[in-house]
């Protein structure tokens, strides 16, 4: 079940979660700039794009997502909470010994599928669940929202391999390309472009978005599969931090942990930033 959220109700959704994400960040602290460059993304796929319903979230029919770069999970569960998934309420619990939302992905909180946070791991079990949907001739679809640091990683190319032989054209990854992994750019580190033309040469079908305009994100995804018998992959150029102009870019500003006033003072950033 996908929601019919329209463009102005999708851009309160993303700011309402960046406020959840604040005040998490104000419990014990959170990788507030990684998911703030995602949180646009996540409020697209979980609100125009998944076949999903959160009154029935294991029903063997729906559409899966899987956050390979788990430490973002602060933007996972405000989106999830916005979706209906949980109460809203819930997200005060952060870091509380009494529930189980922490700082990367657990399925014991509805909604989510996989425990995430070493990283890349997450396409290759979503290749997995793309190729039993394939097999069980499902109409399921799967989306795995990528780092780009994470790509790195050399099982993200050897999954990437894999992925294009088997032709899994219901396949879509993710990339949140802010350009910085943990303390430092992705360039400086070991460059990763031309990104496009990498995934292009292992066999996928690539688009590029600006990862913040929410309209853009949604028109690429309906055209997913954007290749019969390819995996598609949408390389989102985004920003670390983005809503928060003091925070946006900033290699330093990885973990944050905000004071109550520091966090309120975030909020209003926030919304003359969107004003």
């Amino acid at each position: 079940m996908t929601s019919t959220a329209t463009p102005g109700t999708l851009a309160s959704t993303s700011i309402r979660a960046r406020k959840h994400i604040i005040t998490m960040a104000a419990k014990g602290g959170c990788f507030i700039g990684a998911a703030f460059s995602c949180v646009d993304l996540l409020t697209v796929i979980y609100s125009r794009f998944l076949r999903i319903d959160p009154n029935d979230p294991r029903n063997r029919e729906r559409d899966f997502f899987i956050l390979s770069k788990g430490h973002a999970a602060p933007a996972l569960y405000a989106v999830l909470a916005e979706r209906g998934f949980f109460p809203i309420e819930r997200l005060a619990h952060h870091l509380s010994a009494n529930d189980f939302i922490y700082w990367h992905p657990n399925t014991r909180i509805p909604g989510v599928e996989m425990n995430t946070g070493s990283l890349g791991h997450g396409l290759s079990v979503g290749i997995g669940v793309a190729l039993s949907a394939k097999l069980d001739g499902s109409f399921t679809r799967v989306v795995v929202l990528l780092g780009d640091g994470e790509l790195q990683e050399g099982s993200i190319w050897e999954a990437a391999l894999v992925a294009a032989s088997r032709k899994l054209d219901n396949l879509t990854a993710v990339i949140d390309r802010n350009r910085i992994q943990a303390n430092l750019q992705t360039e400086d580190l070991s460059p990763l472009e031309p990104l496009r033309e990498k995934f292009s040469s292992f066999g996928w079908s690539p688009r590029t978005v600006d990862g913040h305009d929410l309209s853009q994100i949604l028109s690429t995804l309906n055209e997913v599969p954007f290749q019969h018998g390819r995996p598609s992959v949408i390389i989102a150029n985004t920003v670390r931090g983005k809503g928060i102009a003091s925070l946006e870019g900033r290699v330093d500003k990885w973990f944050v942990e905000f004071s109550d006033e520091e966090a309120k003072r975030a909020v209003e950033e926030l919304e003359e930033y969107y004003r």
